[in-house]
C-alpha cells in the first residue's frame, strides 16, 4: 500500500503565512518618525485659514514652509497631540492646535534673522496656534504707522497708487460685504468677483509686494516703538483685516502683542503647492473640480530680491 507523504515544505509555508504584526508596527513607527523628523527639520505643509494675507494668499491655499531657513527653535518640532486630534475630528470641538509644543527656550540652533519682506509662520508667545505674516521691522528699527503708512527709521515706506484687482468669489473666498463693503461685483458675463483696492509697497531693501487698502481702520495708527534685539515686527498684507504685531496678544484682538521674539518664528513660506475653492465634498469626483487654476507653484518670495 502506497502512502502519500506531505510536502516537505508544508510546515514552513504555514509558518510564513502568519501576519507579522510586530514587523508592521515597527515599520509604521519608523515611517511616522521619518515624517515627523522631515516636518520638524526640513519642511512642512501649511493651510491658509484666514484672509489676513490677501491679495497674495487666499483661504484654501496649501503652502510649503521651510523649517531650516532661520535655524531651529522650540516651535520647530512637529509633535502630534492625539487628544486634541480626537477632540477636533471625532467630537467636533474646536481646538487651538493638533500638536503640542516643547517648553520655551531662548535662542535658535544655527539661527539666522529673517529678512525684511519674508513671509513667515509664527506662533504667538504662550500659544500653540500658527499665524502667517510678513516681516516688516527688524531688531533696532524704529517703527510707527501713520494713516496706514508704515514709517521705518523716520522714512515712510514707499507706496504706489491705488489700483484694483478682481479676485474670483467662491466658497473659500466669499467677499463678505461686512468685511469688504461694495467690493462684490458682477461682471457682464455673470461672473461674480471681489474688486479689492491694492497698494504696492516697497521696503527699504527693495522688496515689493501688494497690500489691500480698505480705508480707515484701528491699525492705521501705531507707535512709534523701537524693536528690541532678537525680535521682529510682523504685519499682514490685508492691512485693515489682519491681527498682527499692531494688536494686543490674545483676547478679542487676537494679535501678536507687538514685536515677536525670533524664537517664535517657525519657518519661511516658500511656495503654493495647490489651492482649493471649498466646493469639494467627501466624493472624490469633486476633488479635482475644486482646485483653483493658476496658483500651484506660485512663489511667496517678494519681488526685488
Amino acid at each position: 500500500m502506497q502512502t502519500t507523504e506531505p510536502p516537505a515544505d508544508d510546515a514552513p509555508r504555514r509558518h510564513a503565512s502568519r501576519f507579522d504584526w510586530w514587523g508592521e508596527a515597527r515599520g509604521m513607527f519608523w515611517l511616522i518618525i521619518a515624517v515627523l523628523g522631515f516636518h520638524s527639520l526640513l519642511a512642512k505643509p501649511f493651510y491658509i485659514p484666514s484672509e489676513s494675507m490677501l491679495p497674495g494668499l487666499e483661504v484654501g491655499d496649501r503652502l510649503v514652509v521651510s523649517k531650516y531657513a532661520y535655524g531651529w527653535s522650540f516651535v520647530s518640532p512637529t509633535i502630534p497631540n492625539p487628544a486634541a486630534i480626537v477632540e477636533n475630528v471625532v467630537l467636533r470641538r474646536p481646538v487651538e492646535s493638533w500638536s503640542v509644543q516643547l517648553p520655551a527656550w531662548r535662542g535658535r540652533v544655527w539661527g539666522k534673522m529673517p529678512e525684511r519682506g519674508d513671509v513667515v509662520i509664527v506662533t504667538p508667545p504662550g500659544q500653540t496656534s500658527d499665524y502667517i505674516k510678513r516681516v516688516i521691522g527688524l531688531p533696532g528699527d524704529t517703527l510707527e504707522v501713520r494713516a496706514g503708512t508704515v514709517i521705518l527709521n523716520g522714512k515712510p515706506v514707499e507706496r504706489g497708487p491705488i489700483h484694483y484687482r478682481d479676485m474670483p468669489v467662491d466658497k473659500n473666498a466669499t467677499c463678505d460685504p461686512w468685511q469688504y463693503p461694495g467690493a462684490r461685483i458682477t461682471r457682464p458675463n455673470g461672473k461674480i468677483v471681489c474688486r479689492l483696492p491694492i497698494v504696492t509697497e516697497t521696503l527699504p531693501n527693495g522688496r515689493r509686494f501688494d497690500t489691500v487698502e480698505l480705508g480707515a481702520s484701528p491699525g492705521d495708527y501705531y507707535g512709534p516703538i523701537r524693536i528690541p534685539a532678537d525680535h521682529v515686527f510682523l504685519m499682514g498684507d490685508n492691512r485693515d483685516r489682519s491681527a498682527d504685531s499692531r494688536f494686543a496678544l490674545g483676547g478679542s484682538e487676537k494679535g501678536l502683542g507687538g514685536p515677536v521674539p525670533w524664537e517664535n518664528i517657525g519657518g519661511r513660506a516658500e511656495f503654493i503647492t495647490f489651492s482649493v475653492d471649498g466646493s469639494a465634498t467627501i466624493n472624490p469626483l469633486t476633488w479635482f473640480g475644486s482646485l483653483r487654476s493658476g496658483r500651484a507653484g506660485t512663489s511667496l518670495r517678494p519681488e526685488g530680491e
